[in-house]
């Protein structure tokens, strides 16, 4: 959650909706979570299940009522959200605040559209209710560590991605020159394609090298790719660990929320309160 939205401290019952819906400290906000997270999985399990031809046809009433039924839950939970915030347009343009908007958009937009003219543009608002599965990152408190592990690492991420796409493009140009237009490696293009799946040992098996130095440069590339692969998840991995052990010492302010102090602060660097 973000730590600049902050609960409506004007109204008791407001703050209290607050620490309920935003705050996983009390009975009350650990079952509201569980509850939602259930709504949601279900949610996510009926789109799948309208996907399907032959269960759309035989269970299409059904389908229909329980996505408005969780349509109309996710609606009342979006609304308590902006009533229970100081500044529910800064919530509404937050994050979650869309992810929340988008769950309930597209089964509103169906009821207004004709069918007979607009199908696929319904289908397409149909897929997006699968957007709801992004809410179940408000309710994961490990997520905020993998963000920060995931900003902190993003220099070196982004030289790790630098270097594979120069391998990329220089194993690309090998093979279209070592194989050539008649073995499938058409273009340049078409052979860094090539090489990327080869790389990430993903391997859809469309092209494959037919000459001895192909298939050597090719096994080279699927040597490097195990080595690759392992990179970046031991750059995040690290900077987890870095992030999770600073988080253990981290202390929240009871009166504005803010968590980021010093291990023994004793008071809060936003707004000057006594730390527990």
């Amino acid at each position: 959650m973000d730590k600049e939205i902050k609960p409506c401290t004007t109204c008791p019952w407001r703050e209290q909706l607050y620490r309920i819906i935003f705050e996983s400290d009390s009975g009350a906000a650990k079952l509201f979570d569980l509850l939602l997270i259930v709504a949601i999985s279900a949610s996510v399990g009926v789109v799948m299940l309208d996907s399907i031809r032959l269960v759309r046809e035989e269970w299409l009433l059904q389908l229909n009522a329980l996505e408005w039924l969780f349509t109309l839950i996710f609606t009342l939970e979006y609304l308590a959200r902006l009533l229970a915030v100081d500044r529910p347009l800064q919530y509404a343009r937050s994050f979650f605040g869309i992810i929340d908007l988008l769950a309930i958009l597209p089964t509103y937009f169906t009821a207004f559209i004709p069918a007979t003219a607009y199908m696929v543009v319904i289908r397409l608002l149909r897929i997006l209710r699968i957007f709801r599965i992004l809410k179940l990152g408000a309710y994961i408190g490990e997520a905020d560590i993998i963000i920060r592990s995931l900003q902190a690492s993003r220099k070196k991420i982004e030289v790790f991605l630098c270097a594979v796409l120069t391998l990329v493009v220089i194993f690309g140009s090998l093979m279209y020159v070592i194989e050539g237009e008649d073995h499938g490696f058409t273009s340049i293009p078409r052979s860094v394609y090539w090489a990327i799946v080869t790389l990430t040992t993903v391997g859809y098996g469309d092209i494959s090298p037919q000459t001895g130095l192909g298939q050597m440069l090719a096994s080279i590339i699927m040597v490097c790719g195990f080595g690759i692969i392992a990179v970046p998840t031991g750059i995040v991995s690290a900077e987890m660990v870095r992030t999770a052990s600073r988080e253990e010492s981290f202390i929240i302010c009871a009166n504005c929320h803010d968590r980021f102090h010093a291990p023994h602060a004793s008071y809060c660097k936003s707004c000057g309160h006594k730390l527990e």
